[in-house]
């Protein structure tokens, strides 16, 4: 009879195909953590987008009340001496 495990060649062969398997797990982890990172990266692009609206929003809201606030309007001529 055949002994599969005394015969070098195949034993060469289940090492390579174990090796394959553990390189083919690996890169679908990767693959995974890669979709992970990007879904994340977008989640970030969203968040600044929205951020960003937010203070040109708070940004105009400020310049409204300054304009409309006594104390921040210009002085008027005496206060522009030479």
């Amino acid at each position: 009879t055949h002994n599969a495990t005394s015969d070098p060649s195949d034993v060469e062969n289940q090492v390579e195909l174990e090796e394959k398997g553990r390189l083919v797990t690996q890169v679908l982890e990767l693959q995974h953590t890669l979709e992970d990172l990007s879904a994340r990266v977008d989640g970030v692009k969203e968040e600044n987008l929205k951020l960003k609206s937010e203070n040109q929003v708070l940004g105009q809201y400020i310049e409204n009340l300054m304009s409309a606030s006594s104390v921040f309007q210009t002085t008027d001529v005496k206060g522009k001496r030479k």
